[in-house]
């Protein structure tokens, strides 16, 4: 029996603590200034009021400042799940609390940019806690389509573990290894962290077409708009692998859970594809964001406005071909310049 300390008591870093208490391990599950109210929850009777389940008994309940308390000998691997917005303070957390280089994985997803090039979660996480604490400190990450829900009520979930280490990795698929749980290794950290960042960036491009079906209406002989929603989907997926490839990773990222995987499990529902919506019904970002999202994080709206800069001077540098990315213009000029969502069929599948 091991130990797995999670970092973040929302729905994702608390439907972790299913498959791993499902192998027989203790699960403390920490949560987050932001957790207050399900930490008492589930340290009074076990259920999660936002996945609406009660969690396994093997899993106890901890407030944020009781972190470094739950840090022990037998500690043997601390899973990041806050939102992205909250990683400096997680490494903060991190930073302040850990007693040696316990493993990392890290479900909180995002990118970083300097306005020249694009980097992932887990290098900063591994460079910053070195620089704090001054020990080298293995930082993993988990991607492709796993929705919480389905995953604490152990539905069958496919994921790649993501790491330099291939020892530690091993370990690490076997410490997770629910019958529900099916995780696979892969050594493409940039390749998989860059896939499960735009393909939210890329749902909203896909989710469009459902707005413009319902600003158009159906044919005269009730036809719909599965083709061009697949054009759409067929083009984000070409144009994710030219930026992968562009920042180091894999094609068989992109064409893997990853890639195609997590993108399809986005693309049905969710804030980004209802963002994509709202642009086909002809709404402006802005427009749409303040009278219907007001209250939501789109996650993949806000990546388009930190890496628009960044992907225009990458284009600007020859870095990225322009002209081969009419979609990913697309989104960045609806979003981060608030203009009307509009693309070029010709330039698709270059």
């Amino acid at each position: 029996m091991g130990e797995m300390v999670i970092l973040g008591a929302g729905v994702m870093g608390s439907a972790m603590a299913v498959p791993a208490a499902a192998c027989g391990h203790r699960v403390k599950l920490v949560g987050t200034h932001l957790d207050e109210e399900i930490v008492r929850s589930v340290a009074g009777n076990g259920f999660h009021q936002r996945l609406q389940i009660t969690l396994p008994s093997a899993v106890s309940a901890h407030r944020h400042v009781d972190f470094a308390a739950t840090l022990g000998p037998d500690t043997d691997v601390i899973l990041l799940g806050v939102a992205s917005a909250g990683v400096d303070w997680a490494i903060e957390r991190l930073a302040e609390a850990l007693p040696r280089p316990i493993p990392v994985l890290m479900i909180t997803k995002g990118l970083s940019t300097d306005g020249e090039e694009i980097r992932v979660l887990p290098h900063i996480v591994r460079e910053r806690l070195r620089s704090a604490r001054g020990f080298d400190v293995p930082v993993m990450a988990i991607g492709g389509p796993c929705i919480a829900g389905e995953l604490a009520a152990e539905r069958d979930t496919s994921v790649v573990i993501t790491g330099n280490d291939t020892d530690l990795l091993e370990r690490t698929l076997g410490f997770l290894g629910a019958p529900f749980y099916h995780a696979r290794p892969s050594d493409d950290v940039i390749g998989v962290e860059v896939c499960a960042a735009f393909k939210n960036f890329y749902a909203i491009g896909v989710g469009w077409s459902t707005g413009h079906l319902e600003r158009y209406g159906k044919a005269s002989n009730g036809a719909m708009m599965h083709n061009l929603t697949s054009g759409l989907f067929n083009q984000a997926l070409l144009e994710l692998n030219i930026l992968v490839s562009a920042l180091g990773g894999t094609s068989a990222s992109v064409y893997g859970l990853p890639g195609v995987g997590d993108l399809y499990v986005t693309c049905q529902a969710g804030r980004n594809s209802r963002m994509g919506r709202l642009l086909g019904l002809g709404l402006t970002y802005s427009d749409a964001k303040a009278n219907h999202m007001a209250q939501d994080t789109v996650e993949g709206a806000e990546l388009a406005r930190t890496m628009g800069p960044t992907l225009d001077r990458m284009f600007e540098r020859g870095r990225l071909d322009a002209a081969r990315m009419p979609l990913t213009r697309a989104v960045v000029d609806s979003v981060y310049r608030n203009q009307p969502f509009e693309f070029d069929w010709q330039r698709f599948y270059r």
